[in-house]
C-alpha cells in the first residue's frame, strides 16, 4: 500500500509532467497508473527499499533510544525531555540517511513516468557510468535539511501523544498507532516542500530543467528551490501534500507499533531472565 503511493507522490511532486501523468488526485492517479501501465507498476523499486530498510531502521531507532535516555538524564534526570527527544531524534536521522539516500534515487527514478530503467540494478549501473557515485547523494543535503526536521517533528509529536494517551509509558498497541499517525501526519505536512525539492534534485526531471534553460545536472538545494518556485510559485511546494500525508500516517504508524511492540517482547524477556537466576 505504501509502495503505491509513494509512486503517486513521486509523480503528483513532477514540476512539468507529461500529459499522461498529470493526476488531480491520488486515487485518480492510482486508477490510471494501474489501467495504463498495469497494477505491478506501483511495486517498482519495492525490491531496493526492502534491502535499505532493515539496516536503516536498525540504526535509526537504536541511536534515538541511545541519545534520548543519555540526554533525558542529562537535561531532565528521571522524568522525558522533549529537546532530547529532537535532538536523538536528528543524529538518528542522519545515520538512516546516509543508508536511504542512494536507495531514495534508486526507487524514485524507476517510479517516474516513461522510466527508462529496466530493473534496480540496470537504475544502478547507468547512473553510475554516467553520472558518477556522487548522485546518489546529489540531494544528501536537502533529505538531511528535510528529514531533521521531520524527524525532530516526528518524535516530539509522538512523545507529546503519548504523554496524553499513555502516561504510563506502557505497551499499549492503540495509542503507539494513533501517535505514529498523527505524528506522521503533522510532521509530513510541514516538510513538503522540502520533499518537493528532494524530489526534483532525486530525478533530475529533464522537462522541467529544459523549460527553465538549466543544462547538465541541478545540484543544491538553493537551486532546487529558485527552480521549483520559478515553475510554479508557492503552491508548487506543496504538490502531492496529501499523498505525501496519506503515505506518511501508516508508514509510521506501522513503524512504531513495530518498534514498540519489540522493544516490550526484549525488555520482559531479559526481565524475566534476571527474575530466574
Amino acid at each position: 500500500m505504501s509502495s503505491n503511493i509513494r509512486i503517486m507522490l513521486t509523480r503528483m511532486q513532477s514540476l512539468q509532467p507529461d500529459p499522461k501523468a498529470r493526476y488531480k488526485s491520488v486515487y485518480e492517479a492510482l486508477k490510471r497508473i494501474a489501467v495504463t501501465e498495469g497494477i505491478w507498476r506501483p511495486l517498482r523499486g519495492l525490491n531496493i527499499t526492502m534491502i535499505g530498510a532493515g539496516p536503516a531502521h536498525a540504526l535509526y531507532f537504536a541511536c534515538y533510544e541511545k541519545v534520548k535516555r543519555s540526554l533525558s538524564d542529562v537535561i531532565h534526570h528521571g522524568s522525558n525531555s522533549h529537546i532530547a527527544n529532537g535532538v536523538a531524534g536528528t543524529l538518528a536521522t542522519v545515520l538512516h540517511d546516509v543508508v536511504m539516500n542512494p536507495v531514495e534515487v534508486v526507487k524514485q527514478r524507476m517510479q517516474i513516468y516513461n522510466s527508462p530503467y529496466k530493473g534496480v540494478w540496470d537504475c544502478i549501473w547507468t547512473v553510475q557510468r554516467t553520472e558518477g557515485t556522487g548522485a546518489f547523494y546529489r540531494s544528501f543535503t536537502t533529505q538531511l535539511t528535510m528529514n531533521i526536521p521531520f524527524q525532530a517533528i516526528h518524535f516530539m509529536t509522538y512523545e507529546i501523544m503519548q504523554e496524553y494517551l499513555n502516561p504510563r509509558r506502557d505497551y499499549h498497541p492503540g495509542s503507539h498507532i494513533i501517535s505514529g499517525a498523527m505524528a506522521g501526519a503533522v510532521a509530513a505536512a510541514a516538510t513538503t516542500p522540502l520533499d518537493v525539492c528532494k524530489t526534483l534534485l532525486n530525478t533530475q526531471e529533464n522537462v522541467a530543467l529544459t523549460s527553465v534553460n538549466i543544462s547538465g545536472h541541478l545540484s543544491g538545494m538553493a537551486n532546487a528551490f529558485r527552480t521549483v518556485y520559478q515553475l510554479g510559485g508557492i503552491p508548487a511546494f506543496f504538490k502531492g501534500v496529501q499523498a505525501r500525508v496519506i503515505y506518511q500516517m501508516p508508514s509510521t504508524a506501522i513503524a512504531w507499533s513495530v518498534y514498540e511492540f519489540f522493544k516490550y517482547f526484549i525488555t520482559k524477556h531479559q526481565m524475566e531472565r534476571q527474575t530466574s537466576y
